[in-house]
């Protein structure tokens, strides 16, 4: 029979897939090693394999079909969801959008320059004391036609005077004011947030009317990154969103602009993390969440799709290691591509450390560029729709976040609970969960805390002008913690010429040690504390080794343990070692005299606690 003549079925030779046998192999696995009697179930199997974010959304180890299934629905229609617009196969189909805040001002002008030249098609702009001046305004975009390239600012210190600036750039160029392109940057509550004053929801009429005959240009702007930078959970940060901009449309109706025309007045600006799927969820519910406000105002369905600019998280940035910066980068701008941004800024991967570079900039332009036009994710719409788990989180996290704006909205709304300190006390709450679990290592930072480069020196980047104190919700990194700690190793190296050092006595042959080996050594170097290692030798051999140290670390295994543990930690608290540590498990060391061992090295352990307490037991400064 012809290829013609037949359907090919590529998985008819196979049985068809059923959950009872995907779960049959599932404990197959699990129960491996697992004595008799005492064998999980698939309830508590598959309850080892769900995780919890700090939304207290469940993620399951599997997602399939089922009856209840929602419609996909269409891009550019309600809800949104899909996208607020049907994307056209174009390669770039976002725009690039690099940010700028250096205060060298002719530094500035060419980096715009090499910018557009290269691949960026807007420019963001930082005015501020400590960034670009709001007189030199004119001077760095002196190269830039804002009816090809638009021009955003924003502003930590004067709103006002940054939104003024641009306009008098965009009204002094002597072009057709009609094709002028730009976002004044006007955040009442973004700014209340950051500086703990209270917002001037007035200011929004008297800007939106300043744009008047410039249809190309916007005047208002939602911002999560203060409170994404304060700690906020992804549906603290949609919630804070849609309550802000409901804020805005509740005070600019009451100034007398219609929902209608206030609409288009708003760009949602938010972080995209190294979270793949939760920022293409988040993405995704925050264009539905707002078409079901907007809609609610009475807005026309073509109107009710949400502008996003997309920034990738500073919060997730780290000091250390900062080449790390562009796999977690590189990640956040194809999932803020993937999940329908319509700009997406990448930050370059020294952004924590200082001021970019010519290189780091380029890094950071280019990885917009190589995913629009050599990976194509643009020429697809809503490339993760249609995904199970997908549609599933982005209905988990719409609904968690939609929880939070009825909880606002009863309370009095957004402003009200930046003021009454309700949004500082969320978000604290989420800061101290996430703390526990960065400290413990289930949320794992690439060469910070897991993978950390050995022999790592304090990385060398422009230093940023001092900033002015802010008081409003501090603002954080997750790395923060261990480059702490990082930087206590180095301030001691400074001080005394050698790194913070321990002794990991490695007992018993390689194929004893050699895992445990890896993982203690990871773990101290999470500190930039060096490991002297010994191999094999009788207690007296490794005591003799550990002269002159305060802390030492057994790495073997098991049955190596029963036999050698306590005599060696023995051996070492008798030369003098003031703790002992074993990589693993006590139960391991059979029976061991109260406090010869000072804890252990393993899994789930509070890796800044430990490291904290050899600090203090090596006499490194805070």
């Amino acid at each position: 029979m012809s290829a013609d003549s037949e359907q090919l079925t590529l998985a008819g030779g196979f049985a068809p897939a059923t959950d009872a046998a995907w779960e049959a192999e599932v404990l197959k696995v699990l129960n491996r090693g697992r004595p008799e009697g005492k064998e999980l179930t698939i309830e508590q199997g598959l309850k080892r394999l769900t995780s919890t974010t700090l939304d207290d959304i469940d993620v399951a180890p599997l997602y399939t079909s089922s009856d209840d299934d929602a419609a996909l629905g269409y891009p550019g229609a309600m809800p949104f969801t899909r996208g607020s617009s049907v994307r056209t196969g174009e390669a770039v189909a976002w725009g690039v959008r690099q940010l700028h805040e250096d205060p060298d001002v002719p530094a500035t002008r060419q980096a715009i320059l090499d910018d557009l030249e290269r691949g960026a098609t807007s420019v963001w702009l930082r005015v501020d004391p400590d960034a670009i001046p709001a007189d030199q305004l004119a001077t760095v975009l002196a190269d830039v036609q804002v009816d090809l390239a638009a021009a955003r600012v924003f502003s930590r210190t004067d709103q006002d005077a940054a939104a003024a600036a641009l306009l008098a750039v965009l009204k002094g160029g002597g072009g057709d004011l009609s094709a002028a392109k730009g976002n004044l940057g006007i955040d009442p509550l973004a700014f209340a947030t950051l500086n703990g004053t209270a917002p001037d929801l007035g200011s929004l009429k008297r800007w939106v009317d300043e744009v008047a005959g410039l249809p190309g240009v916007t005047a208002l702007t939602v911002e999560t990154l203060p409170v994404h930078k304060a700690g906020a959970s992804d549906a603290q940060e949609l919630a804070f969103a849609i309550a802000t901009g409901i804020e805005y449309l509740r005070a600019l109706d009451e100034a007398g602009v219609a929902p209608a025309d206030a609409v288009g007045q708003l760009e949602f600006r938010v972080a995209a993390t190294a979270d793949q799927f939760a920022t293409i969820a988040k993405l995704r519910a925050l264009r539905r969440l707002w078409a079901r406000v907007t809609e609610e105002c009475g807005v026309p369905e073509v109107l009710r799709g949400a502008r996003i600019h997309a920034v990738t998280s500073p919060r997730m940035m780290a000091k250390v290691d900062p080449h790390v910066n562009m796999l977690r980068t590189t990640i956040a701008t194809f999932a803020a591509a993937a999940g329908g941004a319509d700009a997406v800024t990448t930050l370059p991967f020294d952004h924590a450390n200082g001021l970019p570079t010519s290189f780091s900039r380029r890094i950071a332009r280019n990885i917009q560029v190589v995913a629009a036009e050599e990976s194509h994710v643009g020429r697809v719409q809503d490339p993760a729709g249609g995904s199970w788990y997908v549609e599933s989180l982005t209905e988990d996290l719409a609904q968690a976040a939609w929880a939070i704006v009825r909880e606002l909205e009863a309370a009095g709304g957004m402003a009200a609970a930046l003021a009454s300190g309700d949004v500082e006390r969320r978000i604290g709450e989420v800061n101290a969960a996430r703390a526990t679990q960065l400290a413990k290592r289930a949320i794992e930072l690439t060469g910070v805390s897991m993978f950390p480069l050995a022999g790592e020196r304090r990385y060398d980047a422009k230093a940023r002008p001092e900033a002015p104190a802010y008081g409003g919700l501090k603002q954080i990194r997750d790395a923060e913690v261990f480059e702490t700690l990082r930087e206590r190793a180095w301030a001691h190296e400074d001080a005394t010429g050698s790194a913070p050092d321990v002794l990991l006595a490695c007992l018993g042959a390689q194929r004893d040690f050699g895992g445990r080996q890896g993982f203690a050594s990871n773990v101290l170097l999470v500190g930039g504390i060096d490991a002297t290692q010994s191999h094999g030798g009788s207690p007296e051999e490794i005591a003799a080794k550990a002269s002159g140290q305060k802390v030492a670390v057994l790495a073997s295994s098991a049955g190596i343990y029963a036999e050698q543990a306590v005599p060696v930690a023995q051996a070492l608290k008798d030369a003098g070692v003031e703790k002992v540590y074993l990589a693993g498990q006590l139960a391991e060391a059979g029976e061991a005299p109260e406090g010869l061992f000072d804890g252990t090295i393993a899994m789930g352990m509070d890796v800044v606690a430990f490291l904290e307490s050899v600090f203090e037991t090596l006499g490194v400064a805070r």
